[in-house]
């Protein structure tokens, strides 16, 4: 019996013998029934306490490794006796079929390990935010959770952000709510994927739009829905090309994913009234419609909603960042304890800490100050890259207006996503195609531009770069 001990500050003798000893009997060169040195005899030869060699034997006992035998000794356990002298086999196990179809990356595309310059969506620049604020609201959540008691918390989230979401919506947002309206989330494909589950029956049909956010359409996949594109014009989703037979409505209509133009009135009291009609529900995902640069504010779904049949999704991944996990979901009351056992079973609740800590930083007005300084410099780096793209730009693209959001879309003029990508690359430029976000990959060729992570110099060097290179072709 071959066993090598080292002197491993991160490893004890007693841990690597054990390892050892339960590695050696599990691939069988230890055979089932065969005879142990004595815990003396091995202390002995390893030349370690026989305290160490104790330990090690009783564990394994324990675990059923090994049999003791009183005077007669400790004997290699017969449980694995079965498998010895078997060959490893690797087992591929088959998950449900509907994943083959789930591709690998459902977020933003990501990021160029080469590209100096990034124009990717859906990311934030966390420069931005005020830390100490932020540290002061940590520091008061560790405070509560002293003082309270080590049990599970409510699935719905803690009150405190519940009561600020409610304020914030209602201000913001014009969405008439309570505290316990409101259930949150970790970020809002969390909140979708909940939805989702309370809502679809393998065979049901839910319409997403076309091009639209995926990972929506993925979830719905997953759980045996018919996903039905519907096509967007200008106006928003074509509420006449909803199937007749659509349990379930997915928009995003304050600021249209990828393209980014608003839904106008007249489609949204005629998206809702349609859904009330059939009897559906409409999932409204307002991801970042709280960033808004052109004109008054367009009405939320939900606050045209009468007959209780809209589902309000939002998220802080784009007001504060991606990584804080946070969404929430205001639903009609009549679904609100459903989902509440959905999101009991799924993971009973999400980080109190966290919850509570942004809580305190809405309830403090400190959020408002940050959404305020972050719409002044959004504003900025939103000018640079409108002039670029109405200016030297224009011979290849052209805008989707939109008065909304943290990214810019521009149909191609004359030119490929491929070759424009290919263009940008060789500078180090990060740019995006839309095609990904069609059904099927076929549609109109256009770029997504996230210009929140870009300073205006950032911005100005890429694009300046962009019409250099296009320009000399």
């Amino acid at each position: 019996m071959d066993l090598q001990l080292t002197i491993d500050e991160r490893q004890g003798l007693t841990v690597q013998l054990y390892r050892q000893l339960r590695a050696a009997i599990v691939e069988g060169r230890l055979a089932a029934g065969q005879r142990l040195p004595s815990t003396r005899e091995l202390a002995s030869q390893l030349a370690v306490s026989r305290k160490t060699t104790l330990e090690v034997y009783e564990k394994l006992e324990a675990e059923g490794f090994l049999a003791g035998h009183g005077a007669k000794g400790s004997f290699v356990g017969r449980g694995l006796a079965s498998s010895a002298g078997r060959r490893p086999v690797s087992i591929d196990i088959v998950p449900a079929s509907v994943w083959r179809s789930v591709p690998e990356a459902l977020a933003m595309p990501r990021a160029g390990a080469d590209l100096r310059l990034d124009f990717r969506g859906g990311v934030v620049d966390r420069r931005i935010i005020d830390f100490a604020a932020w540290r002061r609201a940590i520091a008061h959540a560790v405070r509560l959770q002293a003082r309270m008691p080590g049990t599970y918390r409510d699935p719905a989230g803690e009150q405190e952000l519940r009561l600020a979401i409610s304020r914030y919506v209602g201000m913001q947002r014009a969405v008439a709510c309570q505290w316990n309206d409101v259930l949150v989330t970790a970020g809002a494909q969390h909140a979708i994927n909940l939805i989702a589950r309370v809502m679809v029956e393998p065979g049901d049909t839910v319409a997403v739009e076309d091009p639209g956010y995926p990972p929506a359409s993925q979830a719905m996949r997953t759980l045996g829905a018919r996903v039905v594109p519907v096509p967007v014009d200008g106006q928003g989703m074509i509420v006449d090309a909803i199937p007749a037979d659509a349990r379930v409505i997915y928009v995003t209509p304050s600021h249209q994913f990828p393209l980014g133009m608003p839904m106008s009135l007249e489609r949204r009291v005629a998206l809702v009234e349609a859904a009330a009609r059939r009897g559906a529900v409409v999932i409204e995902d307002d991801y970042d419609g709280e960033f808004r640069f052109d004109g008054r504010p367009v009405e939320s779904l939900k606050s045209l909603d009468h007959a209780g049949v809209v589902i309000y999704v939002g998220s802080f991944s784009k007001t504060m960042f991606p990584d804080l996990r946070v969404g929430y979901a205001i639903a009609p009351p009549s679904l609100m304890p459903v989902l509440l056992k959905a999101r009991q079973l799924e993971d009973w609740h999400g980080c109190t800490l966290t919850q509570l800590a942004l809580g305190r930083f809405m309830l403090e007005g400190d959020f408002a100050r940050h959404l305020r300084r972050a719409q002044r410099i959004y504003a900025r780096r939103r000018e640079a890259l409108l002039g670029w793209i109405g200016g030297a730009l224009a011979p290849w693209m052209e805008v989707v207006p939109s008065s909304s959001g943290i990214h810019l879309t521009a149909l191609l003029r004359g030119t490929s996503e491929a070759g424009m990508v290919a263009h940008a690359a060789r500078l180090g430029i990060g740019l995006h195609g839309i095609a990904p976000f069609h059904a099927g990959g076929q549609g109109p060729g256009g770029l997504l531009f996230g210009y929140a992570g870009m300073d205006v110099d950032d911005i100005n060097a890429a694009m300046s770069a962009l019409v250099s290179e296009l320009g000399s072709q």
